[in-house]
């Protein structure tokens, strides 16, 4: 076999493997001390950028009112009877105890809810479960009475049976990254509920609320880093072991994935990113990606070796010059696809795609010059044959192709028309809660809550009347009025806390306690009276800064919801402002929540990555049509590149129909790595088109030299996907099963649609530039 190469650097790894060994090794050593600079972030502001509408209407309302992170300590007696001495007495101490907790500003329990009452002329405030009132029986029965029919109360801190109570803790947190002070706060309070668990071991304990869902989040994402790696490496072992059969192989890819993984990581520590739980994807990505890189590089050094008379450097160089090509096309497409992925609205997921398409070019830089440079070094032990036989099963595919490509071209017409049918039946639906499967300590308490209390989804609603003072005007006082009835009719309310509730509560305590008197108060300087007396009697950390601005002009409310999902979620908003609109247009209203960012971020990102695919498609097909000097070829690949994302989402309408965050960028993702497979196809068919042989032969060619190394491939990514698939976070789980569905169609497309679109479309007759390629090549 001769030994020239077109392209000089490839030489270097063959004629000094120990040098670029050496040398490679050290840069990669380099780049992952970057390694030390990552760390872990969990807190969900990092799904949203600055220029998010609903993260800047929330940050206004916090802005204006207090922040309203917050950790909810679930309280369950497994008798049902929260209302007795001992377990009233319980909620007494931890929600005292509460307050030590880290960024503890507020705590609200029924035990230090502010009750009213009139006594003679005046107006009482004290905690519903003060400590000089004894917990006698009768004192039971009255605060029991209290709590269940008070609505601040009702499906808010206690359950309307009585059997659950909630103490709710609220957090000022430091802006910035708050994944360390979330992290102490959530070992302060395992550590307090320990105690209780002790002194109480017939109480269920559980943790939800915003605190809660972050610290979830980042135990999501080291939990997926510390086995979906792990796992990978086992299943990549297990699998090249079986296919490819041999030592030598299974050692240099697993020596280039270690490489590529550490020094992607080591990259984006080195550039100041962290980890979170999309981009503690990008390792079992980049993993699988590299293991193709080096399966086929491996395959045709080995396949070059069985023959008779092939040095092993021979086998080394004719595998580089084969491959070398569709490595670098499909290492830059499969680039454009994760970079498209900077249309989405999400940082993390940015993030994602820049390091997975980092990684993809380190795997091809090492499959380049580490691999060859292992090859030529390590032994290998290769029977040598004289003719070595094509596999008889893809030699019978590549017939039953070519003598059926008339009947697969039209099948494959209506299966993907049925699919695109079936495309319409996906509905984008995003429910923060169910991110985490029911494994999930979070998941488990949030299920709980919505069963017994209330759904955990809230929505803020900020209303302002531009004037100082202004909600004491009886117009605002009305209309506030009105719409806490309204929003406690709609079907998916829990709970509504109104400040309509204290005005109805302070006029009725005003006079003497009279029911006829509880309703809204009409006069202006009356409701502010009161509003003023209340909250000169409201105890420290308890005023009402969490629903009234400092200059009074405006006021907030806030839903509680059943855990709905995205669309639910956005209608209700929409059937809000809607409600305004009618009745109250001359009012600024706001409404937002971390419930309603998630819901808005599905919908808003597949519809930017879907504006991002025209894009995504132009420069890959350009790329390849440059490839391969072959404007018909170019335009024939996008067949196999369309059609295995319109299978892949049709097939998911039957299995879920459901698009979350993380199945909005497949696409993106996909769509690069499905190009792989045609590239390799197409410079194949092409290779031996340019030999002078027919269509039939070159594919017959094509399926003998690429289509064991193609299903390896398809075999080592499909288990790569199938790994993410085993996430406990949803997102991630969702994003690894479709993908793999999407790779598995793209093996079918290329092996059958593929080369029955060349038979069709690719008829014409070509000189031999040399000589016939045989089925194997000879040096």
């Amino acid at each position: 076999m001769e030994r020239v190469m077109k392209v000089n650097f490839l030489k270097w790894p063959i004629e000094h493997p120990k040098w670029v060994l050496v040398s490679v090794l050290l840069a990669v050593i380099l780049t992952t001390l970057g390694m030390k600079n990552l760390h872990f972030r969990g807190d969900y502001a990092i799904f949203f950028d600055g220029a998010n509408p609903q993260l800047q209407a929330f940050n206004e309302i916090e802005a204006t009112f207090n922040k309203t992170d917050n950790l909810s300590i679930v309280i369950a007696p497994q008798s049902g009877a929260i209302f007795t001495y001992r377990h009233l007495s319980l909620i007494q101490q931890l929600t005292d105890a509460a307050w030590q907790i880290p960024f503890s500003s507020r705590v609200d329990s029924i035990a230090n809810y502010q009750h009213t009452s009139a006594v003679d002329d005046d107006m009482l405030v004290e905690d519903l479960l003060f400590a000089d009132h004894p917990l006698t029986p009768t004192r039971i029965a009255a605060v029991k009475a209290i709590a269940i029919n008070e609505p601040r109360l009702r499906n808010s801190l206690i359950s309307e049976n009585g059997d659950v109570a909630v103490v709710n803790i609220t957090m000022q947190l430091p802006a910035g990254d708050k994944t360390e002070n979330i992290a102490v706060i959530s070992e302060y309070t395992e550590n307090l509920l320990m105690e209780y668990r002790a002194h109480y071991p017939e109480v269920d304990f559980h943790t939800a609320g915003v605190i809660a869902l972050n610290s979830s989040f980042t135990q999501a994402a080291q939990q997926d880093s510390s086995t979906l790696v792990p796992l990978m490496f086992l299943v990549i072992l297990v699998v090249l072991s079986v296919l490819i059969r041999s030592v030598v192989g299974v050692l240099a890819t697993l020596i280039v994935i270690v490489a590529t993984i550490t020094a992607t990581l080591g990259f984006a520590g080195w550039i100041g990113m962290f980890l979170s739980v999309a981009t503690a994807n990008v390792p079992t990505l980049v993993m699988t990606l590299a293991v193709a890189d080096c399966v086929h590089v491996i395959a045709t050094f080995r396949q070059t070796l069985q023959q008779q008379g092939v040095s092993k450097l021979d086998a080394v160089i004719h595998s580089m010059k084969l491959n070398y090509k569709a490595l670098l096309v499909t290492s830059v497409t499969t680039s454009i696809g994760f970079l498209m992925m900077n249309a989405s609205d999400s940082p993390v997921l940015r993030d994602m795609g820049n390091l997975a398409a980092v990684g993809v070019m380190v795997a091809f830089v090492l499959s380049i010059t580490l691999l060859p440079a292992l090859l030529v070094l390590l032994p290998a032990k290769v029977k040598q044959v004289s003719e070595p036989q094509p596999s008889r099963i893809l030699q019978g595919l590549a017939d039953f192709v070519i003598h059926r490509y008339k009947i697969i071209l039209p099948s494959f017409a209506v299966i993907a028309l049925g699919a695109g049918v079936l495309i319409g039946q996906n509905k984008i639906n995003d429910d923060s809660v169910k991110y985490f499967d029911t494994s999930n300590a979070f998941r488990q308490a949030a299920d709980f809550m919505e069963q017994t209390i209330s759904g955990m989804t809230t929505i803020s609603i900020a209303i302002k009347t531009n004037q100082s003072q202004g909600i004491s005007d009886p117009q605002l006082i009305n209309v506030l009025g009105d719409f806490t009835l309204w929003l406690r009719e709609q079907p998916e309310t829990d709970h509504v806390a109104s400040l309509s509730d204290t005005y109805r509560r302070l006029n009725m305590n005003m006079h003497g306690d009279d029911a006829d008197y509880y309703r809204l108060p009409q006069d202006p300087e009356l409701a502010a009276q009161y509003l003023l007396l209340y909250e000169m009697s409201l105890p420290y950390g308890l005023d009402l800064n969490n629903e009234v601005n400092i200059d009074k002009s405006s006021v907030k409310v806030q839903l509680t919801i059943d855990n709905l999902g995205s669309q639910e979620l956005v209608e209700l908003e929409q059937r809000i402002y809607n409600w305004f609109s009618q009745h109250a247009p001359q009012y600024d209203v706001v409404a937002s929540s971390p419930s309603l960012m998630f819901a808005h971020i599905g919908e808003v990102n597949m519809d930017s990555m879907l504006k991002s695919l025209p894009i995504s498609l132009l420069l890959i097909s350009g790329l390849l049509i440059f490839a391969l000097r072959s404007l018909r070829l170019g335009m024939i690949s996008l067949l196999p590149n369309l059609i295995p994302a319109i299978l892949g989402f049709g097939c998911w309408a039957l299995i879920s129909g459901e698009i979350n965050l993380g199945l909005s960028v497949v696409i993106s993702l996909t769509l690069g790595i499905v190009v792989d497979d045609t590239v390799h196809f197409l410079s194949k068919y092409q290779y031996a088109r340019h030999q002078g042989q027919t269509a039939e032969q070159a594919i017959r060619y094509a399926f003998n030299t690429v289509g064991r190394a193609l299903a390896i491939t398809t075999l080592v990514l499909v288990a790569g996907f199938m790994v993410l698939a085993s996430s406990s976070f949803r997102l991630n789980a969702d994003m690894g099963q479709l993908s793999a569905i999407i790779i598995i169609f793209a093996l079918v497309v290329d092996f059958l649609l593929l080369p029955a679109a060349l038979l069709w479309l690719d008829r014409r007759e070509l000189s031999p530039s040399t000589q016939a390629a045989p089925a194997v090549i000879t040096s």
